[in-house]
C-alpha cells in the first residue's frame, strides 16, 4: 500500500461546475450572467479536495455541455489517453462536465478511453458559488472515488449526489434536482459515503474502456448520426431531411415497445433503400426494444435497453468500423 495521497489526473470541460452566479443565490440562470473558471480556480474555491488528493490538472475544454460536439469527445478520449501513456504515477482520473449532456460523453469514454485507471466523470446541478451548491461534495467524492482501489474495474462511472452509476445506463431525469442522475431498471453500481470510504455492489458486465473493440486514436470526424422522434401524428419530415443532411444513421426515440408511426415507417424504408443504418430505440425512458422478425428481414438494429442519445453515440463508434445492419447488432448486443 503507498502511503501517499492518491494522485488524480482532473481534465476540465467547463459546464455548471465551472460557473459563477451573480450572488449566492443564482442557481439557474448563471448560464445567462455568470463567469466561467479555469480547473485550478475551481480547485481553489474547495481547499477540501487537494486536502484529499494530489491534483494534476487540465483544462481540456470550456464549454457549456449544452455545446459538446463529438470533436470534443475526441479530443477527451485523446487527452485521457495521452494521459494514460505518459503519466505512470497516475492513480485515477476525474472528468468535469455539464449535466446537459454528460451521459452521452461518459458513455462514449466508457467505449474508447484506453485506460484501466478509474475515470470518474462528474458534473454539478448548481454553480460553485450557489446557495447550498452540491459542486463542492461532487469534487470531493470523486477524487475520492478516482483513487480508490474499489473503482478499479467499472469502466467510466457517473458520479453526483454521492452515487455512483454506470457510464452506459445513467441519464440525467429532472432539470434542477440534486439527485437528477439514475440508473432506470438496473440501479446505481454504489456509494461514495462522507466518511471517504466507497462501497459498490453491483458491477458493469458489458465491455468497456481496455476491452472495447472501437480506437479512436486515428478518427479525425465522426459519421453523422441522428436522432428522430415518435409521437402521435409524426410523418417523415424529420427524416427526410436527416438524409438529406447527410446522416450515415437514423435512431428513431420511437413509441415504447419499439413502433414508430406508420408514415414513419414508410419514410424508414425509404433511407434503408438509401444505405442509412436504422436503430429503434424508444422514448420511454426504460425498457429494452427487442429485434423482432420484421426488423430483422428489413435491417434494422434494436437498441436493447440504451436510450436514444447512448444508441445515437453506439451507432457513431460502429459505422467507424462497419456499415453492416447484422455486424452493427452484434456491437449493440455487445456494448
Amino acid at each position: 500500500m503507498v502511503d501517499r495521497k492518491p494522485r488524480i489526473a482532473f481534465l476540465g470541460t467547463g459546464g455548471t461546475i465551472s460557473f459563477t452566479g451573480r450572488d449566492s443565490l443564482d442557481t439557474w440562470e448563471y448560464m445567462d450572467y455568470g463567469e466561467r473558471q479555469s480547473v485550478t480556480e475551481i480547485l481553489a474555491r474547495f481547499p477540501e479536495v487537494e486536502a484529499n488528493a494530489e491534483i494534476i490538472p487540465f483544462n481540456v475544454r470550456q464549454v457549456s455541455s449544452s455545446g459538446i460536439v463529438p470533436d470534443d469527445w475526441l479530443a477527451l478520449a485523446a487527452k485521457i489517453r495521452e494521459v494514460d501513456a505518459t503519466r505512470d504515477d497516475i492513480d485515477g482520473i476525474v472528468v468535469t462536465h455539464g449535466t446537459a449532456t454528460l451521459e452521452e460523453t461518459a458513455y462514449f469514454l466508457n467505449l474508447t478511453a484506453k485506460t484501466n485507471l478509474p475515470v470518474v466523470v462528474i458534473g454539478a446541478q448548481r454553480p460553485s458559488t450557489g446557495f447550498a451548491t452540491d459542486a463542492g461534495s461532487n469534487l470531493l467524492a470523486a477524487v475520492r472515488t478516482a483513487g480508490s482501489a474499489e473503482a478499479r474495474g467499472l469502466g467510466v462511472v457517473v458520479l453526483l449526489n454521492e452515487e455512483i452509476q454506470a457510464a452506459r445506463e445513467v441519464t440525467k431525469t429532472s432539470t434542477l434536482r440534486l439527485e437528477t442522475f439514475k440508473t432506470p431498471d438496473l440501479g446505481m453500481l454504489g456509494y461514495a459515503d462522507p466518511d471517504g470510504s466507497v462501497a459498490i455492489y453491483r458491477k458493469p458486465v458489458r465491455p468497456h474502456t481496455t476491452a472495447s473493440e472501437f480506437d479512436v486514436s486515428d478518427v479525425d470526424v465522426l459519421p453523422r448520426v441522428d436522432i428522430v422522434p415518435s409521437y402521435a401524428g409524426a410523418d417523415g419530415t424529420a427524416i427526410e431531411a436527416f438524409i438529406a443532411a447527410g446522416a450515415k444513421a437514423l435512431v428513431m426515440a420511437t413509441l415504447a415497445p419499439g413502433l414508430p408511426t406508420p408514415p414513419q415507417v414508410e419514410a424508414v424504408e425509404a433511407a434503408r433503400e438509401a444505405g442509412i443504418i436504422i436503430i429503434y430505440s424508444t422514448r420511454a425512458g426504460s425498457g429494452r426494444v427487442l429485434r423482432r422478425a420484421t426488423m430483422k428481414r428489413d435491417g434494422i438494429v434494436a437498441a436493447d435497453n440504451l436510450n436514444p442519445q447512448k444508441a445515437r453515440v453506439l451507432a457513431m463508434l460502429a459505422l467507424t468500423r462497419t456499415e453492416d445492419p447484422d455486424e452493427i447488432q452484434r456491437m449493440f448486443d455487445t456494448y
